[in-house]
């Protein structure tokens, strides 16, 4: 086989519908559009969860609540993560987003207390809960909030 035998397969390549070029071509006048109505205007098309003029099932049901949007840079870690680290210099937000820990831009750490840490570390974090501070002082480790 060469590289000029090379055929897409059958029916995968589809030539496009060429439309108004005059009464001859069949696709003329209205170019396949038909008359008046909705899709034969520019611009036409339905907005998704339109239901043809029935009451759309987003408006029948009810609305509760609210949802907040995540903060920009909000970053949490459990402890469990924190154990997988082998590090004895101190774990900093720059070093958990160069290890993969967390993604993105960190401008706010908090490390949360599920999972068990065994060895002793420095810990600099912006926030701690309350679990992870004693799980982490009862190593043998340090917290150290940054501001």
């Amino acid at each position: 086989m060469k590289i000029q035998d090379l055929r897409p397969a059958t029916g995968s390549r589809k030539k496009r519908k060429i439309v108004g070029r005059g009464p001859g071509s069949g696709h003329g006048k209205t170019s396949t559009r038909g008359h008046k109505g909705q899709m034969s205007r520019s611009g036409a098309g339905r907005s998704p969860g339109f239901e043809g003029g029935q009451m759309p099932l987003i408006r029948k049901l009810p609305k509760r609540g609210f949802r907040r949007r995540p903060r920009a840079g909000y970053s949490i870690v459990n402890l469990g993560m924190l154990s997988r680290l082998k590090q004895e210099a101190p774990i900093t937000p720059e070093l958990l987003k160069e290890k993969g820990l967390v993604k993105g831009v960190v401008d706010y750490l908090k490390i949360l207390g599920q999972g068990e840490i065994k060895v002793p570390v420095y810990i600099k974090a912006h926030a701690f809960s309350k679990s992870a501070e004693e799980k982490i002082k009862s190593a043998g480790g340090k917290c150290e909030i940054i501001t």
